[in-house]
C-alpha cells in the first residue's frame, strides 16, 4: 500500500516537472516574443500537467488559443 501511494506521488511529481519545463521551453523558444499566447508558471498549470501529463499542457496552450479567437 505505501509503495503504491509513493509510487502515485513520484508519477505526479514526474510528469508535472516534465510540464513545466516544457511550458518554460515552448514559452522561451518556440512562441515569439511579440505573441501574447504564453502559458504561466503557477500552481494551475502545475496542477494540470501533474494530473494530466503532456496532454494537460497542449489543453493549457489550446484553453489559450480559444480565448484569443
Amino acid at each position: 500500500m505505501e509503495n503504491k501511494l509513493t509510487s502515485i506521488f513520484v508519477n505526479f511529481f514526474v510528469r508535472a516537472v516534465i510540464g513545466m519545463v516544457v511550458i518554460f521551453f515552448v514559452n522561451q523558444y518556440v512562441i515569439p516574443a511579440q505573441e501574447g499566447w504564453h502559458v504561466g508558471l503557477n500552481m494551475v498549470s502545475f496542477l494540470t500537467s501533474g494530473s494530466l501529463g503532456i496532454p494537460g499542457v497542449c489543453l493549457l496552450y489550446g484553453i489559450l488559443v480559444f480565448q484569443t479567437l
